[in-house]
């Protein structure tokens, strides 16, 4: 059975190993999560499981998205999830699963979330690009620099990188390790850090390149 779940970010601190060592650690609220929608290769032409997470008021819901949740059996969720999988086993409409029937301590997994929003930025911060020159008169401390000469190519390359919105986009840490499982609370410990500020949405897959 594929291994996902989804969640939200708590926090980071730390946790000591029996040797004294010290693993900086991100908390995750991860599920439990209900299955709504089980799609499969005859009547949708691939397999799959549609999860919800995170119950909501009934108001919140749009019609369409009540009726799903009222055929499945479960509660209103603000996020919906689809997960490709190879069958349906394992799985029923209106199942919920907990983080402990997912995971184990030691696991590899695979996090994505959206990255923090850093407004608008230069290309130095943005692109870590080299400064110019310092010294009196120069003119061109933190620009972007040539924009594309005179006559020829007489235009700006597409991908020049230039001063724009930085963050608040898709990111995906590869090849982190499920540390701790506090089944009681579906509380998730993972080492390192991982996309987000506190209280964003997680996905949380298993990895793909161990």
């Amino acid at each position: 059975m594929k291994k996902f779940i989804l969640g939200k970010k708590i926090g980071m601190t730390q946790v000591f190993t029996e040797d004294g060592l010290s693993i900086p650690v991100t908390a995750v609220q991860a599920g439990p999560i209900s299955v709504v929608q089980l799609k499969t290769k005859e009547q949708d032409g691939y397999c799959a499981v549609k999860v919800g997470y995170y119950d909501i008021k009934e108001s919140r819901a749009n019609k369409p998205e009540k009726g799903a949740f009222t055929k499945a059996g479960v509660a209103p969720k603000r996020y919906l999830k689809e997960f490709r999988t190879d069958s349906d086993d394992g799985f029923e409409i209106g199942k919920e699963i907990n983080v402990g029937e997912m995971f184990s301590e030691g696991d590899v997994i695979d996090v994505s979330g959206i990255s923090k929003g850093k407004g608008f930025a230069g290309t130095i911060k943005r692109y870590r690009t080299a400064r110019g020159r310092e010294t009196h008169g120069s003119h061109f401390h933190r620009r972007p620099g040539s924009m594309g000469g005179a006559s020829n190519p007489s235009r700006v390359f597409k991908g020049k990188k230039l001063p724009g919105h930085m963050g608040a986009e898709k990111v995906t840490v590869q090849n982190l390790v499920v540390v701790k499982i506090y089944e009681d609370k579906n509380i998730l410990l993972i080492k390192g850090a991982v996309p987000g500020p506190k209280g964003g949405f997680l996905v949380i897959n298993e990895a793909v390149k161990v």
